[in-house]
C-alpha cells in the first residue's frame, strides 16, 4: 500500500447451491488465492456461503446452522491472513432472518452488514425469507461473542488512517438513497458490494454505469462481487460480473458467464485528494456511525492498474475524436464570445508553421464561420527572422491561405538588429536576449497590426509551454485572448490531427500533416544547413513525460516519488529511470520558478480538469519555493 494503492480482489466462486461444505472449501480456496496475489480486502458474492438461490430452504435449521458453522469456519481461515474478507451469508438473529456480509480479519469476525433494501418485485421475493435489516447498527451476542451488527458499519485500518471501508448488499446499491451514501459522508472511503444480480438483455451495462456512478458520486472505491454459476438456474442465470471501480472508472471488469477473481489497485491517495478539493463532499459534523478497527499491513503494492502515460489523450479513438471536436468548440465559443463583447472586426494570429500557432487559426477560421463572417477578417501574419526555416515558412503561408485568412509577411530581421543596436547587444551573441528580443518583436507587430485592423490579438501558447515557463514574458507570453492556454501539448497534436482529418481538403491536410512532423521549436536562433537548430524538447524535455507530471501534480496533488514511481511504471520501455528522474526534476524548478509568468496570464477558456489560470484553477504565490518537492524526490534514489 505504498503511495496509497490498495490492492483488492471481487471474488465469485464455484457453489452449489445449499451445500455448505463444498461453498466453503471453495471461498477459503479463493481467499488463499487473492492473498497470494497480494489483495488486502476480497469480496464475496451475495448469500455465496448457501448459494442466492436457496429459496424457502432458507427456513430450514439445518441450512441456516450449517451456515452459521461455515461463517466460523472461513472467519478461522483467515487466521494469519493480511486481508479483510466480506462473505455473503444469512444469520438468523431473535427469530429473524437477514441477508449479511461478515467482515472477516485475522481469525475474527469484525460485524456483521445488513442488507436494508430487500427487492420483492420482478424475479426477486427477498421479503418472504428475510427481514429488512435495523435502521441503526447495534451489538449482538453472536454464539458468545459480542458483533456489531446492522447498517453502514466502518471499518476502519488501524495501520492506515485514510482506510475505511463499509459494505452495503446488492439492491442497496439501486436504491435512491444508497447506504453507502451516509457511510462515504462519515469517512468510508472504500465501498464493497456483496451482490447476486441475475443476467437480463442489457444489464450488465447498467450494472456497470450505476457502480461507475456511484464511485463518482461519492469519490470512492467500489468493490463489486457478483454471484455467477453455480447458482440455481430453475428462473435464473447469474453471470459472475465482478466490477472495480474508483472515482467514476472501471479499472478491472470480469467477462460474464465465468467465475473468476478479479483485481486492481485503489488509489486512496488520490481518492483523499479529490475529497479534500471537493467542497460539495461535505461529511457529516459528529460521526454517528459504528467504528470496526482491522489489522492489515502496509508494504509494496505491485500495479496492475492501467496507468496512461498520455493522460490528456483519451486511447480510444472514438473517444479521442470526441474530445478533439469538443475542445475545438469550447475554444471556438470562447473566442467567439471575446471577439463580440470587444466588437472587433478582425483577429490576428502569429502564424509561424508549428503546432500551436496552427491550432490558434484553425480554432480563429472556426470561430468566424459559427460568426458567419467572412474569414478574410482573421490576418494571418508570418514575421521570418533568423532562426525560420524554409519548412515552416512554406507550411505557414500554404495553410493561411488554404483556409482563407488574409496572410501578411512582416519581416523582423531589420527591426531587430536596430533593437540591438540601441540596447548595445552584439548579435553574434545568441543568448537569452538574442532570442527573447526577436519574441517581444514579434508580439509588438501583432498588437500594432491589430490596432491597425481592428482586432484582437489571438494567444497561441499552450498550457505545458506555460507549466514551463517556455515562454517570452511579454512576448508570445501576451496576447489579448488565449485559445490554448488550457490545451497541453500532447493533445495539441492530436487536435491538428483531428482537423486535418476531418476538413475535407486534401492540400489543406497534407499541409497539417508536415507541421505534425516539424520538430517543436521557437526558431529563434540560425538554421543550421536550412534546418532547425533549436529543438524544443531537447532542451527543456518530452512534453510527454512534463505533461504526465503536470497532470499528477496539479490533479491529484501527488509527491513526486509517487509521479517518478507512475512515471516509470507508465513509459516503461519508452523512457529509462534516469530520463524520467532527470526530467521529472526539471519540471519541478521551472513549474515553481516560472509561476510569475502565470500569474498575469490573459483571458483563455478552460478545457479540462487541470488548467493554470490564476483566476481560477491555479492561485499560486510567485516566489513559491520548490525546495521540498525536489527533496522530495531525492528519497526515491
Amino acid at each position: 500500500m505504498k503511495d496509497g494503492f490498495l490492492k483488492v480482489a471481487a471474488a465469485t466462486p464455484d457453489i452449489r447451491v445449499a451445500d455448505v461444505v463444498y461453498n466453503t472449501g471453495k471461498i477459503c480456496g479463493l481467499i488463499d488465492e487473492a492473498v497470494e496475489a497480494g489483495a488486502k480486502i476480497v469480496v464475496f458474492p451475495e448469500l455465496c456461503v448457501t448459494g442466492y438461490t436457496c429459496g424457502d430452504l432458507f427456513s430450514q435449521d439445518v441450512l441456516l446452522k450449517d451456515a452459521r458453522l461455515a461463517l466460523h469456519r472461513i472467519a478461522e481461515h483467515t487466521a494469519g491472513k493480511d486481508a479483510l474478507v466480506f462473505v455473503g451469508v444469512p444469520v438468523g438473529i431473535g427469530g429473524e432472518l437477514y441477508n449479511t456480509a461478515a467482515a472477516l480479519n485475522h481469525g475474527k469476525i469484525l460485524g456483521l452488514t445488513t442488507k436494508t433494501f430487500l427487492p420483492n418485485y420482478g424475479e426477486f421475493y427477498e421479503m418472504r425469507q428475510f427481514c429488512q435489516g435495523p435502521k441503526k447498527a447495534r451489538e449482538i451476542l453472536f454464539d458468545g461473542e459480542t458483533v456489531p451488527f446492522g447498517p453502514q458499519l466502518l471499518f476502519t485500518a488501524s495501520s492506515m488512517e485514510s482506510l475505511v471501508v463499509s459494505a452495503e448488499i446488492c439492491e442497496d446499491a439501486w436504491a435512491a438513497v444508497p447506504p453507502s451514501v451516509k457511510a462515504a459522508r462519515e469517512g468510508a472511503l472504500v465501498i464493497v458490494n456483496c451482490s447476486a444480480s441475475d443476467e437480463t438483455i442489457g444489464k450488465d451495462s447498467y450494472r456497470r454505469s450505476l457502480i461507475e456512478g456511484q464511485s463518482a458520486r461519492l469519490i470512492c472505491g467500489y468493490i463489486y462481487a457478483n454471484a455467477g454459476e453455480g447458482e440455481s438456474t430453475t428462473d435464473l442465470v447469474f453471470g459472475g460480473h465482478n466490477l472495480i471501480a474508483e472515482n467514476g472508472t472501471i479499472l478491472k471488469e470480469s467477462s460474464r458467464f465465468v467465475n473468476s477473481v478479479v483485481y486492481s489497485e485503489i488509489d486512496l491517495e488520490r481518492l483523499v485528494s479529490e475529497r479534500r478539493k471537493n467542497t460539495t463532499f461535505k461529511p457529516v459534523g459528529k460521526p454517528r456511525l459504528k467504528r470496526i478497527p482491522f489489522r492489515i499491513s502496509v508494504e509494496e503494492t505491485s500495479l496492475t492498474r492501467p496507468i496512461s502515460s498520455r493522460p490528456f489523450v483519451p486511447e480510444d479513438g472514438r473517444q479521442r475524436a470526441g474530445r478533439c471536436q469538443e475542445i475545438l468548440m469550447i475554444q471556438a465559443m470562447g473566442l467567439k464570445k471575446r471577439l463580440c463583447h470587444a466588437h472587433a472586426k478582425s483577429a490576428v494570429v502569429g502564424i509561424s508553421g508549428g503546432l500551436d500557432s496552427t491550432l490558434a487559426l484553425l480554432v480563429t477560421a472556426k470561430t468566424f464561420d459559427m460568426l458567419g463572417l467572412n474569414r478574410s477578417g482573421i490576418t494571418a501574419v508570418t514575421m521570418p527572422c533568423f532562426g525560420t526555416t524554409d519548412r515552416t515558412y512554406n507550411n505557414a503561408c500554404k495553410m493561411s491561405v488554404k483556409l482563407g485568412a488574409e496572410l501578411r509577411e512582416i519581416p523582423i530581421g531589420a527591426s531587430v538588429n536596430q533593437h540591438f543596436e540601441d540596447i548595445g547587444h552584439d548579435p553574434k551573441d545568441h543568448s537569452v536576449t538574442f532570442e527573447n528580443s526577436q519574441a517581444r518583436e514579434r508580439t509588438q507587430v501583432l498588437m500594432d497590426v491589430a490596432n491597425q485592423n481592428g482586432g484582437i490579438v489571438i494567444g497561441t501558447g499552450d498550457m505545458s509551454e506555460l507549466a514551463l515557463g517556455w515562454a517570452t514574458y511579454n512576448g508570445d507570453h501576451m496576447s489579448m485572448y488565449g485559445v490554448n492556454s488550457s490545451v497541453p501539448k500532447t493533445l495539441v497534436r492530436h487536435l491538428v490531427h483531428y482537423y486535418a482529418d476531418t476538413c475535407g481538403d486534401e492540400e489543406l491536410k497534407a499541409v497539417l500533416y508536415d507541421v505534425l512532423d516539424t520538430p517543436v521549436s521557437p526558431e529563434l536562433l540560425p538554421p543550421k544547413d536550412g534546418e532547425i537548430a533549436q529543438k524544443t524538447e531537447d532542451l527543456v524535455g518530452p512534453y510527454e513525460l512534463h505533461d504526465f507530471f503536470l497532470y499528477y501534480l496539479l490533479r491529484f496533488g501527488y509527491e513526486p516519488a509517487k509521479i517518478y514511481r507512475l512515471a516509470r511504471y507508465a513509459f516503461h520501455g519508452e523512457y529509462d529511470d534516469g530520463t524520467i528522474y532527470k526530467w521529472l526534476e526539471t519540471f519541478l524548478r521551472r513549474f515553481f520558478t516560472q509561476q510569475f509568468k502565470r500569474s498575469c496570464l490573459p483571458d483563455g477558456p478552460k478545457v479540462g480538469s487541470v488548467a493554470l489560470s490564476p483566476r481560477g484553477d491555479l492561485r499560486m504565490p510567485s516566489d513559491a519555493c520548490s525546495e521540498d518537492w525536489l527533496l522530495n524526490l531525492k528519497g526515491v534514489l
